[in-house]
């Protein structure tokens, strides 16, 4: 198993950039085909519903402006995936919101790269929920990297958070060619009792005898916690030194996790490392 496709999704942001050169790294080091992808921010049924009229002057002068400002950004895609020696990849423009262009994209890509969002640089193109969307429309694993900090590896130290759910194991499996490459994989399980019959009776021992097969070096801990899950995975994975964290992502439903909070929405607005999230 191994990634063939990367789509990494690129913007005006500051930190597409950084999005980029992780996503060049990863399609080196795989050997994959590189897509950078940035979107116009204008949906595509507006197109298909005929609701453009192009002698408007002014929606052609403001979709002109959109259509350059993607290009912009793809002159930047372009640059970095030369600089670092890619040695395979292509760009585009969807006209299209980030949502349905790049959630489209992905299904014939084996991991999409993008963004946290940051709500201090919002975009017109982009919605707030946008990387939810993903890790819920896409069928693929998303890489989320955060708007904030400096990462000069990924996958070296990654932490898993192990519960035993669909979504978890997902993840797991979609990150295995990440994995593999690892110096060290920490495997991490909360509050295991209360599942005792998929944790069975040694928490931890299936999964890391599943990994271990892949040839992937393993160690479990266990931790009790009763404050909130997400905040004591991230806390954990400051402790371990860990770079990247790999979840599954809305083992609740999603509207539940919106109202009532849950791990996947305290990940997704305190991540502090890039977060590999599959659904």
């Amino acid at each position: 198993m191994s990634y063939k496709t990367i789509l990494v999704h690129v913007d005006e942001s500051s930190r597409s950039d950084i999005r980029v050169r992780i996503a060049s790294e990863l399609a080196k080091n795989e050997e994959a085909h590189l897509i950078g992808s940035a979107v116009t921010g204008v949906s595509r049924f507006i197109y298909q519903d005929g609701n453009i009229s192009a002698s408007d002057p002014n929606l052609a002068i403001h979709l002109k402006f959109l259509r350059e400002r993607a290009e912009k950004a793809i002159i930047g895609f372009k640059n970095v995936a030369r600089e670092l020696g890619v040695n395979s990849y292509e760009s585009m423009i969807s006209n299209d919101e980030a949502g349905g262009g790049i959630g489209l994209l992905a299904r014939y890509s084996d991991l999409v790269v993008l963004g946290q969002t940051n709500r201090d640089e919002p975009s017109p193109s982009i919605l707030s929920d946008f990387p939810e969307y993903i890790v819920m429309n896409s069928g693929r694993p998303a890489l989320i990297i955060p708007y904030a900090g400096d990462f000069t590896s990924v996958a070296k130290r990654p932490l898993i958070s192990w519960d035993a759910s669909r979504e978890s194991t997902r993840a797991v499996t979609d990150a295995i060619p990440l994995l593999k490459r690892a110096d060290l994989v920490q495997v991490a399980l909360f509050n295991p009792s209360s599942k005792p019959d998929a944790h069975g009776e040694q928490p931890g021992a299936d999964i890391a005898l599943f990994l271990a097969r892949h040839g992937i070096k393993v160690e479990v801990s266990v931790h009790k916690t009763s404050t909130d899950i997400g905040n004591a995975i991230l806390s954990l994975s400051h402790d371990l030194d860990s770079d990247m964290l790999v979840m599954g992502g809305y083992g609740h439903s999603r509207f539940r996790e919106m109202i009532m909070g849950g791990v996947t929405r305290t990940i997704l607005e305190s991540m502090t490392i890039p977060v590999f999230m599959s659904h």
